[in-house]
């Protein structure tokens, strides 16, 4: 074996593939630098999720032709010197990896001027190789396009995932800067159509309402703690707009966007017993420390930050969110002009003009048993129509040759069904059968097996952003085969047609299960189809599940019967048990 050196362009596209990732990769890489070359416009143009085209345009400093070539040298930077400068850095870059690595794996082409210079430089770039230069008429600044990304490396490109997926990814990289430099005017559009417009504004706060939605600004707390470790500044969401699955969080350090499990926990520290099991709030904090007491060369898209201290910082962060929190909770109970109080809206009709009100008799069956098949009243049908259920294997096992339609089932706070079965008892736990049920109909759904919408008299539009709209647009054809009727209205708003069988179609419980989606859309992220659909499948059910109405003994006997019809009875799709016989025996042994 013998040792030898990599080529250039060898060491660039292994280098590449711990920059750049994918498509967002090269937009947060080009922001950045233009964030640090002192522009305070950044325009960013995708055609076909980035893998056609990326363009970033600024109206920085701008380059001189030599320093234009040698900008796609690898580690060619202006931002560090000496060994001293890495303990005082304030630039989003400073490796000078980037653009070597970008130009490592597509076609680039810069074009750029300086202000003090009469003529611009156009430098194009294939495959780490210079393929030419020439002077151009070009205002001050830099514009880099970016083409046919990942075209020498096929086995890259073809892992790549659809352009809306991709394009969801740069949204979020977009978002990140943005959030960063409030002063600076950003545009993106992707395939000529303006998916963001921002304007400069004065603080944080109006830049998170233009990027996200009034609805989110509004919900949130003005935070700022100094202390000698750290300064935090920022906003951190009210308890009761704390959702499900992911919300809005970011921390940034030193006007750096950052990831920290370990920060996170400190805020959700501060919520405890605030917000519901299962909810996370929103959050936008902002930290400030030296510069020389963090480390954010952790890793190459330098997200990962380590601080000198962590512990500290923890503390602070947590005792500050806490205090903010209990202060909003202070002021709420002084309120005694009602500012705050809800709303109630007034129907411009009476509701009695369409719903009349009367008193419901009162006429008891004294000889109804409801152990008594033959004292079972008849009530009206709460489950909408399905095929005659089939004896599985289960089914004939635990009942013998007794249907279990004709068993009387007893209902007990809406958490466990009771029935007699061959001499013995049955107590089902009405959510489990149910999650068994809903399961099995998405996850034959979601194979393609099924199909089942019911319409909505009324259609529904939801505020979502532009984010989480491009991720319904991503997922459309998954959406449709679930049954649900789902179409984009403009850049960040949908309209909710029809939803599957087991869902509400009211307005109010639609506008939810949009947020469910939204959050079920967000936290699947295996690779794997077969365990994709499991996971997709569990989560409808276990939001569909949750919402169904209170049973009746009817009802009850219905849910019973479908839940032995399944394929597996008698555990949940996480292993949990459904039901549980107490035979005759067992009985006995009680008295």
């Amino acid at each position: 074996m013998h040792i030898k050196i990599l080529p250039g362009n060898l060491a660039n596209m292994i280098a590449a593939g711990e920059v750049v990732q994918r498509p967002a990769s090269v937009v947060k890489e080009l922001m950045e630098n233009a964030v640090d070359a002192g522009a305070d416009r950044i325009d960013v143009a995708i055609v076909d999720g980035g893998r056609t085209l990326i363009r970033v345009v600024d109206n920085g400093c701008g380059m001189s032709p030599d320093d234009a070539v040698l900008c796609f040298e690898r580690h060619a930077t202006s931002k560090i010197a000496e060994v001293e400068d890495l303990d005082n850095i304030l630039t989003f870059g400073f490796r000078g990896e980037a653009l070597a690595s970008i130009a490592a794996i597509s076609e680039v082409t810069l074009r750029t001027r300086r202000e003090e210079d009469e003529t611009g430089c156009e430098v194009t770039f294939a495959g780490s190789k210079q393929t030419g230069i020439a002077p151009v008429a070009a205002p001050k600044g830099s514009h880099f396009a970016v083409r046919n990304l990942f075209y020498n490396v096929p086995a890259r490109r073809k892992y790549l995932k659809s352009d809306a997926i991709e394009f969801k990814h740069i949204v979020e990289e977009f978002q990140r800067v943005a959030l960063t430099r409030c002063h600076i005017s950003f545009t993106l559009s992707h395939n000529g159509k303006d998916v963001y417009v921002l304007q400069p504004v004065s603080n944080l706060k109006q830049r998170i309402k233009d990027i996200f939605s009034s609805m989110i600004a509004g919900d949130l707390l003005d935070l700022s703690t100094q202390t000698s470790v750290v300064a935090l500044n920022g906003y951190v969401g009210k308890p009761e707009s704390a959702r499900k699955g992911q919300a809005c969080q970011f921390f940034f350090v030193n006007g750096r966007y950052f990831r920290s499990a370990y920060l996170t926990k400190a805020v959700l520290k501060a919520y405890e017993g605030m917000i519901p099991d299962g909810t996370v709030p929103s959050y936008f904090i902002s930290m400030e420390v030296p510069p020389y007491s963090i480390d954010v060369n952790v890793s190459p898209t330098k997200t990962e930050i380590k601080f000198e201290e962590d512990s500290i910082i923890f503390q602070t962060l947590a005792a500050a969110v806490r205090g903010v929190l209990g202060q909003q909770s202070f002021s709420d109970t002084l309120d005694f002009e009602g500012t705050r109080a809800t709303q109630i809206p007034i129907s411009s009709r009476p509701f009695n003009e369409f719903h009349p009100m009367r008193s419901p008799d009162k006429q008891p069956d004294e000889r109804y048993n409801p152990f008594e098949t033959d004292g079972f009243p008849n009530e009206p049908d709460f489950f909408p129509p399905s095929a005659t259920v089939e004896r599985t294997q289960d089914y004939g096992k635990l009942f013998d040759e007794s249907p279990m339609v004709s068993a009387p089932a007893l209902v007990m706070g809406d958490k466990y069904i009771v029935t007699n079965v061959g001499g013995g008892l049955v107590v089902v736990n009405t959510y489990r059968a149910r999650l068994r049920i809903l399961y099995e109909r998405y996850r034959s759904i979601l194979s393609g097996q099924a199909h089942c919408t019911q319409t909505s008299l009324f259609e529904t539009t939801v505020f979502v952003g532009v984010e989480n709209a491009l991720l319904f647009e991503a997922h459309a054809e998954l959406l449709s085969r679930l049954g649900f009727d789902i179409r984009l209205l403009g850049n960040d708003t949908i309209v909710v047609g029809g939803v599957p069988e087991g869902f509400s179609a009211e307005e109010g419980r639609v506008t939810q299960m949009v947020t469910d989606v939204i959050d079920i859309l967000k936290d699947t992220t295996v690779s794997l189809e077969d365990t994709m659909l499991d996971s997709m499948a569990l989560h409808f059910a276990r939001s569909a599940a949750s919402g169904t109405e209170r049973l009746s003994p009817v009802s009850a006997q219905r849910l019973i019967g479908e839940l032995f019809a399944c394929t597996d009875s008698e555990i949940t799709p996480q292993g949990k048990k459904i039901y549980v016989r107490i035979t005759q025996e067992e009985l006995d042994k009680k008295f």
